[in-house]
């Protein structure tokens, strides 16, 4: 099972951007844990990362064609990309979004999401665990719905 693991804007500066919320741990650190979760669960990972919303939605178009799921944390897009949501809607792949924060013990703008709609859940709040619940999920939950040989 393959699974596209894609962060949004400013996610490659964990570790560095307000570690009181998001922890100390880099980028790299979260991404050597997500492998060592997908392997767990019999899953291979691509992991990404962009700044820029267009290269979002061509990773999400391009996963159309060999993943099983999607786990995304969108960033600060998830409050203002109708053009994620738009994608989400037109791969069929399931998705799950994740924070790392707990979105609705923010600001008021975080509390709505662009793409929860399109999604299969949402998990936020629990750290870098939000990517092991979402991996979860999508094993439990997401793969039964499509899977991508």
């Amino acid at each position: 099972m393959k699974i596209l693991v894609l962060n949004g804007p400013n996610l490659n500066l964990l570790g560095e951007r307000e570690p009181e919320i998001y922890g100390k741990d880099s980028f790299e650190e979260l991404g050597r844990k997500i492998e060592g979760w997908a392997k767990e669960l019999g899953m291979v990972v691509d992991i990404r990362q962009s700044n820029h919303e267009g290269d979002l939605v061509d990773a999400i178009q391009e996963a159309r064609t060999w993943a099983s799921g999607i786990v995304l944390n969108a960033g600060a897009l998830t409050h203002s990309s109708y053009a994620l949501r738009d994608v989400i809607a037109a791969v069929k792949i399931p998705v799950v979004e994740v924070h790392l924060s707990n979105v609705f013990a923010r600001e008021e703008f975080r509390k709505r999401s662009i793409i929860s709609p399109v999604c299969i859940g949402q998990i936020s709040g629990f750290g870098h665990l939000s990517y092991h619940l979402a991996l979860q999920a999508l094993r439990e939950l997401g793969l039964r719905r499509l899977t991508v040989v």
